[in-house]
């Protein structure tokens, strides 16, 4: 019996001792197992689980059993999809994220994301920047996104380079330990300096298949898709003639949450092309806008690992900045 570390090939004619690295702590023995054994079936998995062919440091485990750092986990003799590693050998990836580093150590990694960029792949997206951050770092034994920005979305996005690090936050996002801050400039003349917004949130599609969101004053309207609350605290930042620019504090995050909440109240977010003025926004493509205009700004939180408090910070992009040069202040 030979003893290999993860991702090396499993045999088909011999058992292998499998040790368990950073990427993997942390995780229920029977994800490990469908990870390690692509192409093996579930049932198979769970089989072998309960007759005790799967061992963790020589002794027998549930399927619900967490590992821990540098245990060894036995796995018999069993025939996986012959792709699983092999990997197409292919040139360095070119460095596209080195310059908007933010933050990171052994736990994490926090970019300033450009706007215009997917946070991943799909939609006719073949590389998002968690494609791209692990096509750059291949030596990245985990890497897997903390949150989700929107594509047009700039500014702060969180990743994790070890699970437990992962686990920690979004235990902390869950828990409402975390203050995200969004800069966001609407359409109309905002009144209040502080104004907490509540709205219940729910998820459609589209005959395109798009998916949307809308806000739901009947929660009964659609039995079938349950509302989400929905809470913001907004801040009056500056106001302009016909705009403001907000400081926005999510305290949940659901999908388009600033964006279905603002356009509710009457109050678009510039340059968004789903649930803005249209016609506006057009006009303020003339004038220098070529986007929207929502930035996230500012991330307090404690250390996943060290508990220390950390505040990370990205500026206001110089497409946005200039454009709000160009209006009129109050």
């Amino acid at each position: 019996m030979t003893q290999v570390s993860e991702n090396k090939q499993v045999s088909a004619h011999s058992a292998a001792k499998i040790l368990v690295d950073e990427a993997s702590e942390g995780q229920r023995i029977d994800n490990f197992l469908a990870k390690v054994l692509k192409g093996v079936p579930k049932s198979h998995i769970y089989r072998i689980l309960r007759s005790g062919e799967v061992r963790v440091n020589k002794g027998r485990v549930s399927a619900g059993r967490k590992l821990n750092l540098h245990d060894i986990v036995r796995v018999p003799p069993i025939r996986v999809s012959e792709s699983v590693n092999k990997k197409p050998v292919s040139a360095p990836a070119i460095a596209k994220f080195n310059e908007v580093i933010v933050f990171e150590d052994e736990a994490m990694l926090v970019i300033d994301k450009p706007a215009g960029v997917a946070v991943h792949g799909g939609s006719g997206i073949s590389r998002g920047v968690i494609e791209q951050l692990r096509l750059e770092r291949p030596q990245a034994k985990f890497l897997e996104l903390v949150h989700r920005l929107d594509r047009e979305t700039s500014g702060l996005l969180l990743l994790a380079k070890k699970r437990t690090a992962l686990v920690a936050l979004h235990k902390a996002i869950r828990a409402n330990q975390t203050d995200k801050r969004y800069a966001v400039m609407v359409a109309g003349e905002w009144q209040e300096q502080k104004k907490r917004v509540v709205l219940d949130l729910q998820k459609y599609v589209l005959p395109s298949g798009e998916r949307r969101v809308n806000v739901v004053t009947d929660k009964k309207k659609d039995k079938r898709n349950e509302a989400q609350v929905s809470e913001t605290v907004f801040y009056l930042k500056q106001s302009f003639e016909g705009f403001s620019l907000l400081e926005a504090k999510l305290v949940t995050g659901r999908t388009h949450q600033l964006r279905v909440q603002l356009a509710h109240l009457g109050f678009p977010i510039l340059g968004d092309d789903k649930y803005g003025d249209f016609a506006l926004n057009k006009q303020l493509q003339k004038q220098g806008l070529k986007r929207m205009f929502l930035h996230a700004a500012e991330t307090k939180l404690q250390h996943p690992l060290s508990g220390e408090r950390l505040r990370l910070q990205a500026a206001i992009p110089k497409d946005l900045a200039a454009f709000m040069q160009s209006l009129t202040k109050k």
